[in-house]
């Protein structure tokens, strides 16, 4: 199986170029909310991407339509669930996140309208994230009576810090796109109708830089959230030494005295 293989019921898949993957949660009419089969396909992918990424170097994730990337977990299907059914499916949804932070490939989010709760905490799970001016955040969990549990408690107060995360955490209060670009959530907001053009560009200039070096890097970045000074420059100084073999060092180098652009293979 390759992620070309993969035929899920609640994301579009489209390989927009030669590297890039785009990847629509397409529950349009729920406002894309998070189902049981939504986390069976979101884990599948990402656990598909971890497995053989194949010619896929960089990852948009985006929802369908102009109101919402993800409203959150389904409601409607979750009530009257017993505690056990609960557990069960979140038990997938937590499959969902680990695979989800695990992935090798970076995973860029476009923000098209509301992410709330789930949805905020899929963005979060992204590498870095752009959004529509009107593109709205909230994690709401308290307010139904659990808490955030796709590790919006851990990835929130490491994109905005802890003070923060505690004020949007314990009130439930949305924010705007202009708070989450100004406390660290998300990096850029797009002009109406550039969100999707901006972020496929960005997923193009990393697709276009050696995947080894990428990947090798990307670990290395995460890596510094778990570790002191010491020791994460020890894991990136042996992520650095998988680099030296590879034939795309020699195609950066070679392409760069030859004053052309390079053409890497991931080997």
């Amino acid at each position: 199986m390759s992620v070309a293989d993969l035929a899920p019921e609640t994301l579009t898949l489209e390989m927009v170029d030669e590297h890039v993957l785009l990847v629509t949660l397409d529950r349009p009419d729920v406002r894309n909310a998070l189902n049981t089969q939504m986390g069976f396909d979101l884990r599948d992918l990402w656990v598909e991407l971890y497995r053989d990424a194949g010619e896929v170097r960089c990852v948009v994730l985006t929802g369908r339509g102009d109101k919402a990337f993800c409203a959150g977990g389904d409601l409607k299907e979750r009530n009257g669930m017993t505690d056990a059914d609960w557990r069960r499916q979140h038990a997938l949804f937590e499959q969902m996140v680990k695979a989800q932070l695990d992935c090798p490939v970076p995973i860029v989010a476009a923000v098209n309208g509301a992410a709330f709760a789930g949805g905020l905490e899929i963005v979060l799970g992204c590498d870095f994230a752009y959004a529509a001016p009107t593109a709205r955040f909230a994690l709401t969990e308290v307010t139904l009576g659990i808490i955030p549990g796709a590790a919006g408690t851990q990835n929130l107060p490491r994109a905005v810090g802890l003070r923060r995360a505690k004020e949007i955490i314990l009130t439930g209060r949305p924010f705007s796109a202009e708070d989450a670009l100004a406390w660290g959530a998300v990096n850029r907001i797009c002009a109406d109708g550039t969100l999707l053009d901006a972020a496929l560009d960005t997923a193009r200039a990393i697709a276009g830089n050696a995947p080894i070096s990428v990947r090798q890097a990307k670990k290395s970045i995460n890596a510094s959230e778990m570790m002191d000074l010491k020791n994460g420059y020890d894991f990136e100084i042996e992520a650095y030494n998988r680099t030296v073999p590879t034939e795309d060092r020699l195609e950066g180098v070679r392409a760069f005295n030859e004053k052309r652009q390079p053409v890497y293979k991931g080997r």
